[in-house]
């Protein structure tokens, strides 16, 4: 792809300065945002597929509506880049999920035009109805719209919006962004509904028919009259309308990459009044082809040659614990037929995509549906299965009182993999696995684990497997893992609640969860060739229940305590830690080192490590600074 002058786009400061361009300039406009995404996030990666098909879209809605004044909602967010590209950060896109950069996704402190921040899916249309009542409370005449992808809107909430919002015949429009692709396929009977309506004949023949009319001056009276046609086109071919039994007027589908039809379509909805949704085809990916033609890879493609789409790979031998993951499940599930796996839409990225392909029978996508993914888990293990249940550790959250009420209160034996704990880059606040360890270690009867590598994450699952209470908590990072041999090891099984001691020390013990125990372990080993001795270092492994031999040895026999985790300083390990230590008669000085109690902005791992002191230089210094009081008392 030749770099090529973007004639109209350099123009383009803020949504009005887009009003005035005919519709020819509008179809150059995306064709020019097109190629500045992708030369973009060719060496400044980030979530290219969603995007490049939302550009029409985009530039449709900041066309017709008067943004800031109107509201545009989105979901997740994934879509959002030519929405930014628009709205006066032009240049800032070239540092898009950079540390000191904008953020992946719309944030309202970053942006007047980012009306409500996002990063987790299905909350559009429930912010936006609450904007939409904001707006009547005080007699504001704006717009609200909630854009919704077709993965998002299998989540539970959007439909809890739904369900209000038709009920209250609150003024808004939501829009259906249908491509058939969320990360992953979409699964699950509500796309199979949006398919049979978008191929009925008879449904779109009507539909033609209403937007053929759409221009005449009795608007209103021919979609009242074409109204109970499509609703029998729909209960023959669909099994019923969906939207408009909620109370929604459903319009569409329409070709979301033709702007001429965009554009005409949002102009005439603007003067609706009630709720609205507009379902909008659009194409993963559009306009690149190596986008279009493996959107699930390219839905996020890393670096890539933008001139011939080949993306470029940093493999360093270094096995990735999302692979870890995947190939242990599989290999579970081949040794025990009770063994399932449950992802909720994350297959591909975390590493269950080995074991829907050869063993599909025992894999199930459930789709965005976290809260349904626990709970189903939590029905498979009473009826006798061994579900391993991976989500993200950030969603997660989501789940929690899944986890608590339906797994935890019945101590069913669920395994919770909670993928990409501690800071996961790029993608910032909203993504960031900070408070795991924090918020399921008050959870009467759950094991939390953190492997310190890859051979850890192996014996901590086969161990998950074994036990037969729950839920069992294993949480691990995004990313490559420590280089440990694992493929070949046998199984071992773990202990619950039994830590290990990396490095013997003297007066100051060091406490470590996860990958960071080889942090703590290189800062002692520099340490003690700047100082002649060193702290002790133990690898706690388990959060909950805490090693009580190994607390029992700290309180007895040193003086200080560190702690070292990559998530919450608040109620992770430096909270179970510290209330060990209160507890006894001669409790001793904790410090704690980890995620401070604040939000974490994006960045690369290292940069954000660096930020909350979880570098090698970092600890070390806290060693330093601990150990200071015995270095001048020798």
């Amino acid at each position: 792809m030749e770099n090529t002058p973007y004639t109209l786009l350099d123009r383009i400061d803020s949504p009005s300065d887009i009003k005035s361009l005919d519709i020819e300039q509008l179809k150059q406009l995306c064709e020019e945002i097109r190629g500045y995404m992708i030369e973009c996030c060719a060496v400044n990666p980030g979530h290219l597929g969603s995007s490049l098909g939302a550009v029409e879209l985009m530039v449709g809605l900041h066309y017709v509506y008067d943004t800031p004044s109107d509201k545009l909602v989105f979901d997740v967010g994934h879509q959002a880049y030519a929405h930014k590209i628009i709205t006066g950060r032009r240049e800032a896109f070239k540092k898009n999920r950079m540390k000191d950069g904008i953020s992946g996704f719309p944030k309202r402190s970053e942006s007047e035009y980012d009306a409500f921040g996002v990063g987790h899916s299905s909350t559009s249309i429930s912010a936006a109805l609450g904007f939409a009542e904001a707006a009547r409370q005080q007699g504001l005449s704006q717009k609200v719209v909630a854009l919704i992808g077709d993965g998002s809107l299998t989540g539970g909430l959007a439909f809890e919006g739904l369900n209000n919002a038709g009920a209250r015949r609150t003024d808004m429009l939501v829009i259906l962004n249908d491509n058939n692709i969320s990360i992953d396929r979409n699964i699950g009977a509500l796309h199979e509904y949006l398919l049979k309506i978008t191929t009925a004949p008879g449904y779109n023949k009507a539909k033609k028919q209403v937007w053929d009319g759409l221009g005449d001056g009795w608007f209103r009276k021919r979609i009242q009259r074409m109204v109970g046609r499509m609703k029998s086109s729909l209960v023959s071919a669909s099994g019923g309308d969906l939207f408009q039994a909620m109370g929604f007027r459903y319009f569409g589908p329409i070709d979301g990459n033709d702007i001429v039809q965009v554009v005409e379509t949002l102009k005439k909805l603007r003067e609706l009044g009630g709720p609205l949704l507009l379902h909008v085809l659009t194409k993963k990916g559009k306009g690149y082809s190596p986008a279009e033609e493996n959107q699930t890879v390219w839905h996020a493609p890393g670096m890539f040659d933008p001139e011939t789409g080949e993306r470029i790979h940093n493999d360093n031998g270094v096995s990735r614990y999302q692979d870890v993951f995947g190939e242990v499940l599989l290999d579970l599930a081949q040794k025990n037929d009770k063994v399932v796996g449950i992802t909720p839409a994350m297959a591909s990225g975390c590493g269950m995509n080995l074991l829907a392909k050869q063993m599909p029978e025992r894999f199930y996508d459930v789709g965005i549906e976290e809260e349904h993914a626990v709970t189903f888990a939590a029905g498979l293990a009473a009826g006798g299965m061994k579900p391993f249940c991976n989500i993200y550790s950030s969603f997660s959250q989501r789940a929690l009182d899944q986890i608590i009420h339906d797994v935890a209160l019945q101590d069913l034996p669920v395994v919770l993999c909670l993928d990409r704990g501690g800071l996961v880059g790029e993608d910032g606040a909203t993504h960031h696995g900070c408070y795991d360890m924090s918020l399921y270690r008050i959870i009467p009867g759950a094991i939390v684990a953190a492997p310190k590598d890859e051979l850890e994450l192996k014996n901590m699952m086969y161990s998950a497997m074994l036990s037969e209470n729950g839920p069992y908590i294993i949480r691990y990072p995004r990313g490559y893992g420590e280089g440990v041999q694992w493929k070949e090891a046998d199984y071992q099984k773990m202990e619950t609640g039994v830590g290990e001691l990396l490095l013997e020390g003297e007066k100051v013990a060091v406490l470590a969860a996860g990958p960071f125990a080889y942090r703590a372990l290189e800062a002692a080993e520099k340490f003690h060739q700047e100082n002649g001795w060193n702290p002790a270092i133990y690898n706690i492994r388990y959060i909950k229940p805490l090693d009580q031999n190994i607390m029992k040895a700290v309180c007895a026999g040193y003086d200080r305590v560190v702690t070292v985790e990559d998530g919450s300083i608040v109620g992770g390990l430096y909270g179970a830690v510290t209330e060990y230590i209160s507890s006894q008669r001669h409790p001793i000085p904790v410090k704690g080192v980890g995620i401070p109690d604040r939000y974490i902005s994006q960045g690369t791992q290292e940069e954000l490590r660096a930020e909350c002191g979880l570098t090698l230089d970092e600890i070390l210094r806290v060693f330093q600074e601990e150990c200071k009081f015995f270095m001048k008392k020798d």
